[in-house]
């Protein structure tokens, strides 16, 4: 009886053992397939900003336009801080707010003195971080859903607000008229639909990096705006 009592206590601690040790290994390989997994969403800025910025480079070299050499250095920034700096899981705010800042710089070269751009930083942003890419999104949509679906003038409000350790971002745009929406269906059925990174994506982003009590998104349509709406616990 003794020695069965000793080798049913051996066997009982080897089994936890392995119990623990196939916990730890689950749970490296979720961790790892989660960061694949964020790594690819963050990729996927829309190729179509960069063509159409690329084209307006090549119109304004054709005039011979002082905003050349510009444009050229503000896209030089922005696909640098694409292709370098968003790998880590975290990046700093100020980082993530100057690439949001030559994103509209090189929309208002793009659109001219159809568009109509204010853009609000308020608080400290120093020493405060958050997920790569994480806002970029949600402008790219107000111009694909605004800019890119109205003749007329269109109006895109950027907003963001720190308190403490706290992001509260906006994104407002106008949205087309009827007549616009009118027309526009009837041009794109006639063209295979073309998309950016999408909302849904950051949707999952933020599932995927953050606790369910670290951010609220609100997306809603209002006195024909379309805004966006994000409380965001900074790093």
């Amino acid at each position: 009886m003794g020695e069965l009592y000793v080798i049913s206590f051996v066997t009982a601690i080897k089994i936890i053992i392995d119990w623990m040790g196939e916990n730890k290994r689950v749970a490296r390989l979720e961790k790892t397939q989660l960061e694949t997994e964020l790594r690819f969403l963050r990729s996927q800025i829309s190729p179509h900003f960069f063509f159409n910025t690329l084209n307006n480079i090549y119109s304004l070299s054709l005039s011979k336009s002082e905003k050349t050499p510009e444009t050229i250095l503000k896209l030089s920034e922005l696909m640098r801080y694409l292709l370098y700096e968003t790998k880590p899981n975290l990046q700093s705010l100020e980082k993530e707010i100057t690439c949001v800042r030559n994103y509209l710089d090189l929309e208002k070269i793009r659109y001219g003195e159809k568009l109509e751009i204010e853009f609000e930083v308020i608080g400290n942003v120093e020493n405060k971080k958050l997920a790569p890419m994480l806002l970029i999104p949600f402008i790219e949509n107000a111009f694909k859903h605004g800019a890119n679906k109205s003749r007329g003038n269109v109006i895109i409000k950027i907003a963001l607000k720190i308190e403490d350790d706290i992001l509260y971002f906006r994104s407002c745009n106008s949205l087309p008229n009827l007549e616009d929406t009118k027309n526009l269906s009837i041009r794109e059925s006639k063209k295979p639909q073309a998309g950016g990174i999408g909302i849904a994506n950051v949707k999952k982003r933020l599932a995927l990096g953050y606790n369910k009590e670290d951010y609220d998104l609100e997306i809603k349509e209002e006195n024909q705006e379309f805004i966006v709406d994000l409380k965001l616990r900074l790093k």
